[in-house]
């Protein structure tokens, strides 16, 4: 990333540059982005290709003022990181699903992020609901945060990242790049098999700690204090208009869920 790259991604997440890569930077850093580009699959059914390249992943996120998911909200966050100083390493995993199942190989990217004192944390801003706060890497125990208990427990050579007691994902240690999870990307955006081809989704933390999600045309809004309001979006102009004023996102038309063979 050049220096006016930089700068225009810090703007949209409203940060200056942080003077040091700190623990509490890459706090803030995380808080900020999952406040800020929602999680969201829009490109799967607007026919938009998903390059993970730096600069196409700086081109939607930063200067279309798009989201994305796992692939290239974290290869984007990765990549700022980078330019600020902390030293990044993607990470593959495997997504928990029904009776025990595990996804496909590269399923999801995550990040170990190595600060400026030497701890080592897991960031991840592409999980949808998940950790509010980069998580202690070497920590086995419980770790308190607004998003739930998470904790890191060892599974094999790998580990599984749990959320309230609940398995989310098992990720691996080895290091990997972003060229690694093209194949990943490419299943999800075009399985019939994979949720991210069968449905709509537009996501986002809130600053009391509840979500805003559009799925389609049914939109939710959980509070912080766990309250929980759903409503179905009646015309166009309303889902329009919710992407718009709610998460930043201008559109022509509204995207509809694209029918695969």
């Amino acid at each position: 990333m050049n220096p006016a790259q930089t700068d225009a991604y810090l703007r949209r997440l409203g940060l200056a540059r942080p003077p040091a890569p700190t623990a509490d930077a890459l706090r803030e850093l995380q808080l900020r982005h999952l406040r800020t580009v929602p999680f969201e699959n829009l490109s799967v059914h607007l026919g938009e290709e998903i390059v993970l390249e730096e600069n196409r992943l700086l081109e939607k996120v930063v200067g279309a003022r798009r989201g994305g998911f796992c692939y290239e909200l974290n290869g984007a966050f990765g990549a700022l990181l980078t330019t600020l100083g902390f030293e990044v390493t993607p990470l593959a995993a495997r997504v928990h699903g029904d009776e025990g199942r595990l996804g496909i190989p590269y399923d999801h990217l995550a990040l170990r992020v190595r600060a400026v004192d030497g701890s080592v944390w897991l960031a991840d801003v592409g999980f949808g609901k998940h950790s509010h706060h980069p998580l202690a890497f070497a920590e086995r125990g419980g770790q308190q945060d607004p998003g739930g208990t998470f904790s890191l427990v060892e599974a094999g050579p790998d580990l599984d990242v749990v959320q309230d007691g609940k398995p989310q994902y098992r990720l691996e240690v080895r290091p990997r790049v972003l060229a690694d999870f093209v194949a990943g990307a490419w299943w999800h955006s075009t399985s019939p098999a994979s949720h991210f081809t069968q449905s709509l989704v537009c996501s986002r933390l809130l600053e009391d700690g509840g979500r805003i999600t559009l799925a389609g045309r049914t939109l939710t809004v959980t509070s912080g204090e766990g309250t929980r309001d759903v409503r179905e979006l009646a015309t166009d102009e309303e889902v329009l208009g919710v992407y718009r004023e709610r998460f930043g996102i201008e559109l022509g038309s509204v995207p509809e869920v694209r029918e695969r063979g």
